[in-house]
C-alpha cells in the first residue's frame, strides 16, 4: 500500500471531538504557543488533550482612591506679630555692655482676620493681618475676605498655626507687650537681601587659586565630577548662581528692649532683609518646653 493510502486511512478511522457545546468555564484542550512576535497564543491541539488547562480570568483592580492631604505647615510655639525693619543700631545697656540691635517698627495692622479650626479647616491657625493700605490697592476676592469680618484692607496676610486657638476672635486686636517681653527669645523670618548671579567664592565662600602670572585659575570653580563614572554632575553641587532673595529664619534671637510710645521693638543681632521689609517674628521654638517633641 503506498503511502497516500495509509493516511486516508487513518483519518477514517479519527473523528474530531467537537467542543462547540462547551462552557467558557469548561476544561478545553489548549496548549499556549509561541508566535514569532513574541506572543502567546492560545492553539487547539489533540496532543494537550490529557493535560488541559483552565482559563481563569484575571481581573486586576487599581485602587483609585488619595490619601487626604495634610498640612505642611510647622507649628509655632505662639502667635506672632508682622513688622517692617527700621535698621540696625548700638544699644548701650545699665551696665555699659554695647550691643548690636536690629530695631523693628509696627505699621497699622496685626489683626486677626481669620480664626481656623480643625473642624471648619482641618487644622488650628490664627491668620493675622498687617499694614493697612488703599481699597483700589487690593483686589476684589481680598477685599471680599476682610469685609466678611469688618475689617480694614491690610496688605500681607499670614498665618499661625496652633495648637489651640481658644480666645482668638476676628478683628482683635494683637498687643506687642503682651505677647512679648523684654529678655524673651523670638525666631525672626524675612527675605533676605537678593545679591544676583554670584560665584562660587562669594556665594559659598570657597577659596581661589594662586593669583600669580604662570596660574591659570584664579577665581575658578574647577572640577564638578568625574567623566566616565559617574558621566553627570549630582544634583545639588554648589555651583555658581543666583544668591539671596529667599526665605530665612533667624532662631532664638533674644529681645533687648520694647519700647511703646515709639512702637519699636530692639531685637539683639541681625535679621534677614534690608530696611523696609517685612517681617515675622514669633515665640521661639523649643522641642519639649512650648513645641510638642512628636
Amino acid at each position: 500500500m503506498s503511502v497516500a493510502g495509509r493516511i486516508s486511512s487513518i483519518a477514517t478511522t479519527i473523528t474530531p471531538q467537537s467542543h462547540s457545546s462547551c462552557s467558557p468555564a469548561a476544561i478545553l484542550p489548549l496548549r499556549l504557543h509561541k508566535t514569532r512576535t513574541n506572543h502567546a497564543s492560545l492553539r487547539c491541539s489533540n496532543s494537550s488533550f490529557f493535560n488541559p488547562i483552565r482559563i481563569t480570568p484575571i481581573i486586576t483592580t487599581k485602587s483609585l482612591s488619595r490619601r487626604p492631604s495634610s498640612i505642611q505647615m510647622s507649628m509655632e510655639a505662639g502667635v506672632g506679630l508682622m513688622g517692617t525693619k527700621l535698621g540696625m543700631m548700638t544699644y548701650f545697656e545699665s551696665t555699659g555692655k554695647v550691643v548690636p540691635v536690629t530695631v523693628i517698627g509696627f505699621r497699622e495692622g496685626n489683626l486677626v482676620t481669620q480664626v481656623k479650626t480643625e473642624d471648619t479647616d482641618g487644622y488650628n491657625a490664627v491668620q493675622v493681618g498687617y499694614r493697612r493700605v488703599r481699597d483700589k490697592k487690593l483686589t476684589k476676592p481680598e477685599m471680599g475676605h476682610l469685609e466678611k469680618s469688618g475689617i480694614i484692607p491690610l496688605r500681607h496676610l499670614q498665618e499661625f498655626r496652633l495648637q489651640s486657638v481658644e480666645g482668638f476672635e476676628p478683628n482683635q486686636k494683637l498687643v506687642l507687650e503682651e505677647l512679648f517681653k523684654e529678655g524673651d527669645l523670638v525666631d525672626v523670618s524675612g527675605t533676605t537681601i537678593g545679591k544676583g548671579f554670584q560665584g562660587g567664592i562669594k556665594r559659598y565662600n570657597f577659596k581661589r587659586g594662586p593669583m600669580s602670572h604662570g596660574s591659570k585659575s584664579h577665581r575658578a570653580l574647577g572640577s564638578i565630577g568625574a567623566g566616565t563614572t559617574p558621566g553627570r554632575v549630582y544634583p545639588g553641587k554648589k555651583m555658581p548662581g543666583r544668591m539671596g532673595g529667599t526665605k530665612t529664619k533667624i532662631r532664638k534671637l533674644k529681645v533687648v528692649k520694647i519700647d511703646t510710645e515709639l512702637r519699636v521693638v530692639m531685637i539683639k543681632g541681625a535679621v534677614p532683609g534690608k530696611p523696609g521689609n517685612l517681617i515675622r517674628i514669633t515665640p521661639a521654638k523649643i522641642v519639649g518646653k512650648n513645641i510638642p517633641k512628636s
